[in-house]
Order: structure tokens, then C-alpha cells, then sequence
């Protein structure tokens, strides 16, 4: 058997196996650059202001112990915004800080609207039997 031809052959499978791992590396880093474009243009920014009412994501809730309770609560009143987005909630009172990515706006009319029944007349006027 030759020696020299043995490894030869098996330094050209190495080669080959570092090739093909390079490969792998490469298509992996594509797959992360295309995911995180995706992501990020999928973000939504939320702009909060000084006295928006917002909803604050409750992140300690359990899957079974409540699972059809609502994971958001408040509203909260935002009393104070920094730069680096997180933002001081009110709420009578109690002021703490969070971050901006667990809230999201709370929308509600502050009037109630009255629901108002009209009862339709028959068109025909005889009384059913």
C-alpha cells in the first residue's frame, strides 16, 4: 500500500470536510441576516407621551393558574418618558419605572354611549292570535 497516496486521498477529505463546513457557516450567517431584516422591519415603534394611558404587560402570569385572564394590566397614566425608552407609570400615586416594549396604548371613550331600543311596528297591524 502506498503511503503517500493514502494520505493524499485523506487530506483531500479534510479538505473537502472544511469546504463543505465553511459552506454551512456561510449559509447560517445569509439565514440570521435575512431573519433579523425580516424582524426588523416587522417592529412597530411606539411613540408614548407625557400623560397617555397605557396597558402594562403582566409577564409574571402563569399559563395555567389564570389562563384566560388578560396578561395586560392597568391603565396607567405615563407620568415621565426618558430617552432610552422606559417610562414611569402612575397610578394613584404609586409611581414605578418599566420599559417601553412591555406597553402598549390604551384606547377608551370617556363618555359611554346609551343603547337605545326601538321596537318596530308589524306591517300588519292585526294582533297575531
Amino acid at each position: 500500500m502506498d503511503l503517500s497516496l493514502a494520505g493524499e486521498k485523506r487530506f483531500l477529505k479534510l479538505y473537502e470536510l472544511k469546504e463543505l463546513r465553511d459552506d454551512a457557516y456561510e449559509s447560517s450567517r445569509l439565514y440570521k441576516e435575512k431573519t433579523k431584516k425580516w424582524h426588523d422591519q416587522h417592529i412597530r415603534n411606539k411613540s408614548f407621551k407625557v400623560g397617555d394611558k397605557v396597558l402594562l404587560f403582566n409577564s409574571k402570569l402563569r399559563l395555567f393558574l389564570g389562563k384566560l385572564k388578560s396578561k395586560w394590566s392597568g391603565p396607567f397614566v405615563i407620568s415621565k418618558t426618558t430617552p432610552y425608552g422606559s417610562f414611569e407609570l402612575d397610578l394613584e400615586g404609586n409611581k414605578f419605572m418599566v420599559n417601553g416594549h412591555h406597553l402598549k396604548h390604551y384606547f377608551c371613550k370617556e363618555k359611554v354611549g346609551f343603547i337605545e331600543c326601538i321596537m318596530l311596528d308589524p306591517l300588519d297591524p292585526k294582533p297575531p292570535p
